[in-house]
């Protein structure tokens, strides 16, 4: 019987995993979830609010500089500017990225693709990235170094939300 490339990885990782080394190793990384959670969220808002900046204040000099205030590109560049900012400090994440998951979709179906259907070709790989983060981002929250977790008491790694005494389930 030949073993395949494909079937080698699969028996190594479940033999790594089925292992005390492997649980303690999965245990591990789990007990970081939130924290790096946090550092993506952080990374994420970080870029959102460069594109902002590039649209408003021309830094760094790039084509979507000076957009016009009132136009599709700029009501994009206000998104990413307070989104951007929200998200770094993870106030009001989950609807935060809510909208932003929204808009960077818009923004792949408007700009990139009319050029080409497939994202590799017109440019649309970030947009595509940035809206299925976002989207991830919405649903897991903001993670441990969030101001949500501080201000409202949102268990970052439970999904519950504590107001005063109350507390209340995520869906």
């Amino acid at each position: 019987m030949k073993i395949t490339p494909r079937q080698s990885v699969i028996g190594a990782i479940d033999l790594v995993a089925g292992t005390p080394i492997g649980e303690r190793l999965v245990n591990v990384l789990k007990s970081y979830a939130p924290y790096i959670l946090s550092l993506g969220r952080f990374v994420i808002g970080l870029l959102l609010f460069a594109h902002g900046v590039a649209k408003y204040f021309g830094f760094p000099p790039s084509p979507m500089a000076n957009v016009p205030f009132a136009s599709l590109f700029g009501a994009a560049g206000i998104l990413e500017l307070i989104g951007g900012s929200l998200l770094m400090v993870g106030l009001f994440t989950r609807p935060t990225a809510v909208v932003l998951s929204g808009m960077t979709a818009i923004a792949y179906f408007y700009v990139h693709f009319p050029k080409s259907a497939f994202p590799i070709l017109n440019g649309g790989e970030a947009a595509i990235l940035f809206c299925f983060s976002l989207l991830y981002l919405a649903v897991a929250g903001g993670g441990a170094w969030s101001a949500d977790q501080w201000l409202l008491g949102e268990d970052a790694s439970s999904g519950e939300m504590t107001v005063g005494r109350q507390t209340f389930a995520r869906l």
